[in-house]
C-alpha cells in the first residue's frame, strides 16, 4: 500500500480525527437510515471535513508573516548610524570654517569622510556584491528613495573627500606630491565642504524616508516623524564625535548642536510613537529594540545633561560626547530591530489596517482607492418614484 508524499505544509494541519466505521449500505434505503457516501444514494454529509485554518480574527494564512522582512542585517544598522555621523560632521566642519576654528573644522571633514569611508563598506557588504552599488548609478529616478540615496551618498562622500584632502595636506605640511595642483584643491576644498554641508541633512535622513517607504509595519507607520528623530540623532552624534576629538575652547558650536540633538531625538521619538497604532509602536517598546531605544535615552539625557554642565571640562566632554555617539547609534540599530521585529506577528500588518479602513468609512469616504463599500444612498426627491431611480444615486432612470 503506498502512502501520499509528506509536504513541509503538513505539520500546520489539525489533528485529523479519528475515523469511524460507517456501515455498507448506508443509503436511504438502508435499515441504518443514515446517509451513505458520496455518489451513493443518500450523498455524503461532509462530515469529514475539517478546518485548515482557524478561525481568526485576522486573515492569515496559517499565521505566518504576512509581510517578507528585508534581508538586512547589521551592516545596514552600522550604515544608518555612519551616514548620520557624516551628515552631521559636514555641517559642523563648515560651521568651524566660517567661524575660524580650524580645530573644529579639521576634526569634523575628517570625521566626515571617516565615516563615508566606512559606510559605504557596510552598504556593499549587505548589498552582496560591489557591481549592485554600481548598477544603481546608472538611473537617476528622483521617486525611488533608494536611487537618490545612492547619488546622495556619492555626491556628499566626493565632496566631503576633497575638503578631507585639503586638510591632510596642511596636516603633513604640504608635503603631499601635488606640485601646481596645490592652489587648486585650496579653491576645491572650500567648495567640497560647503557641498558636503549642504548635502548632510539630506544625507541624514534619507534613510528614514528609505525605511518608511517599505511595508514593514513599524517603519511604515513612522515616516512622519522618523525623520526628524535621524537628524536629531545625526545632530547628537555629530556633536559627542567633535567634543572627543576637539580642544573644548573650540568646541562651541559642537556642544549646542549636541544639545539641540538630545532635545530633538527625545521630542521627535514621543512624536513619532504618537502617531502610530498601538500594535505598530509596540516592537519599538518591547523586546531587543525597545531594550536599545530604553539605553539610548538615557544615554542622551546623560549626556546632554553632561554637554550642558560640564561640557569645558575635557574629562566630562570626552565621556558625555562617548555618551551622545552611543545613543544615536543604539537609536539606528534599534529602529532597524524594531522593524525586523513587527513583520512577524500578522497582527501588525491587518489590525491597524482595519482600524484606518473603518475610520475612513465612519468619515464617509467610501469613494477612493483605499476605502470600499456601498455609497450612501441619497434622499428621495418629493413626488418622485423611488422605483425609477439608480440606488445611491438622485438621477432618474432615463
Amino acid at each position: 500500500m503506498t502512502h501520499a508524499a509528506h509536504s513541509e505544509y503538513d505539520s500546520y494541519r489539525p489533528p485529523e480525527p479519528p475515523r469511524r466505521r460507517r456501515r455498507r449500505g448506508g443509503g436511504l434505503g438502508s435499515r441504518s437510515g443514515r446517509p451513505g457516501r458520496p455518489g451513493q444514494a443518500g450523498g455524503g454529509d461532509g462530515s469529514r471535513e475539517m478546518p485548515m485554518v482557524e478561525d481568526v480574527e485576522f486573515s492569515s494564512y496559517y499565521g505566518r508573516p504576512v509581510v517578507k522582512a528585508p534581508p538586512w542585517e547589521w551592516p545596514i544598522g552600522l550604515y544608518l548610524f555612519v551616514g548620520g555621523l557624516a551628515g552631521g560632521s559636514a555641517l559642523l566642519g563648515a560651521g568651524g570654517s566660517l567661524t575660524g576654528r580650524a580645530g573644529l573644522r579639521r576634526t569634523a571633514r575628517l570625521t566626515a569622510v571617516g565615516a563615508v569611508g566606512v559606510g559605504l563598506p557596510a552598504l556593499v557588504m549587505d548589498l552582496g556584491r560591489p557591481e549592485r552599488f554600481l548598477n544603481m548609478l546608472r538611473v537617476f529616478k528622483p521617486t525611488s528613495p533608494m536611487s537618490m540615496g545612492t547619488w546622495l551618498l556619492s555626491a556628499f562622500g566626493t565632496a566631503a573627500g576633497v575638503a578631507a584632502a585639503g586638510e591632510m595636506d596642511r596636516m603633513t605640511g604640504e608635503r603631499l606630491p601635488l606640485g601646481r595642483l596645490r592652489p587648486l584643491l585650496r579653491v576645491a576644498e572650500g567648495a567640497g565642504g560647503a557641498g558636503a554641508a549642504v548635502l548632510g541633512a539630506p544625507l541624514a535622513a534619507y534613510t528614514a524616508v528609505l525605511l518608511g517607504d517599505t511595508a514593514v509595519p513599524t517603519w511604515a507607520a513612522s515616516r512622519k516623524g522618523l525623520a526628524y528623530v535621524f537628524v536629531s540623532s545625526a545632530g547628537m552624534a555629530a556633536g559627542g564625535a567633535a567634543m572627543i576629538t576637539t580642544p573644548t575652547a573650540e568646541a562651541g558650536p559642537a556642544r549646542t548642536l549636541a544639545v539641540l540633538g538630545v532635545a530633538g531625538d527625545l521630542i521627535g521619538m514621543r512624536f513619532t510613537k504618537e502617531q502610530m497604532h498601538p500594535l505598530e509602536a509596540e516592537p519599538l517598546e518591547t523586546g531587543g529594540a525597545g531594550w536599545k531605544l530604553r539605553l539610548s535615552e538615557g544615554l542622551a539625557i546623560a549626556g546632554g545633561l553632561g554637554t550642558l554642565l560640564g561640557g569645558r571640562h575635557r574629562g566630562i566632554a570626552t565621556l558625555s560626547g562617548l555618551a551622545l555617539a552611543s545613543a544615536s547609534a543604539l537609536t539606528r540599530f534599534g529602529v532597524l530591530e524594531a522593524g525586523l521585529e513587527s513583520v512577524k506577528d500578522p497582527r501588525r500588518v491587518i489590525e491597524p489596517q482595519r482600524e484606518r479602513l473603518e475610520k475612513r468609512r465612519a468619515a464617509g469616504i467610501t469613494d477612493d482607492s483605499i476605502t470600499t463599500g456601498p455609497r450612501p444612498a441619497a434622499p428621495e426627491q418629493p413626488g418622485s418614484d423611488s422605483e425609477s431611480q439608480v440606488p445611491g444615486s438622485a438621477a432618474p432612470m432615463e
